[in-house]
């Protein structure tokens, strides 16, 4: 059913849909083709993953229907070259998009406070170990196991742990990263 065979009638918030019937030149009941590859219409193997399979299968089992297809499909991607200049990639499903380049940074050192949470908990942040290279993801792990607590990655390079562990970070830090220095560590106190 076409956008057109459908027209809203109503008023106010109760909107109905009416059918106008049958559309001329079409003939009923429609067949439908569907590919044995993906069990959608063929019209939509396009859109599965494995689509290479689809074409091979239509193109041995239903040989007319695939190269129709294929026409229509050139056709389409010479509109689209003329307007792009450039054929686009398909990105298969489950793939990665455009992936962010890393800036390399010099390491400019490593700052550490703490916050009160609630009443009268506290979180320590830890903020620069990206600068180190240091992988903020096994650094939470490493954290959380050290102190048996939670800890979180925040933004992108800051960690928060929870409780009061400043302390125990002086003495942690350049012992599991050698590239940190006592001196890099600088402590903020406490912030609100």
């Amino acid at each position: 059913m076409a956008a057109a065979d459908v027209a809203e009638s109503g008023s106010g918030d109760h909107k109905f849909l009416e059918y106008d019937g049958p559309r001329k030149g079409v003939k009923y009941p429609m067949r439908v083709l569907y590919c044995g590859e993906c069990s959608m219409p063929v019209e939509y193997c396009e859109f599965y993953p494995n689509y290479e399979k689809c074409k091979e299968w239509l193109k041995s089992n239903i040989p007319e229907e695939f190269s129709r297809l294929m026409a229509d499909k050139d056709e389409e991607e010479g509109k689209a070259g003329e307007e792009d200049g450039e054929k686009k990639k398909r990105q298969t499903r489950g793939g990665k998009g455009m992936m962010k380049a890393k800036k390399k940074t010099e390491p400019q050192g490593i700052k550490m406070w703490t916050a009160t949470r609630g009443k009268k908990k506290k979180v320590t942040f830890v903020a620069g170990l990206a600068s180190y290279e240091i992988d903020l993801k096994d650094a939470c792990k490493f954290f959380a196991t050290k102190f048996s607590c939670g800890s979180s990655v925040m933004g992108e390079d800051e960690i928060v742990i929870q409780g009061d562990v400043k302390d125990d970070l002086w003495d942690i830090l350049p012992e599991k990263w050698k590239q940190i220095d006592e001196d890099d560590i600088d402590d903020k106190g406490d912030k609100k």
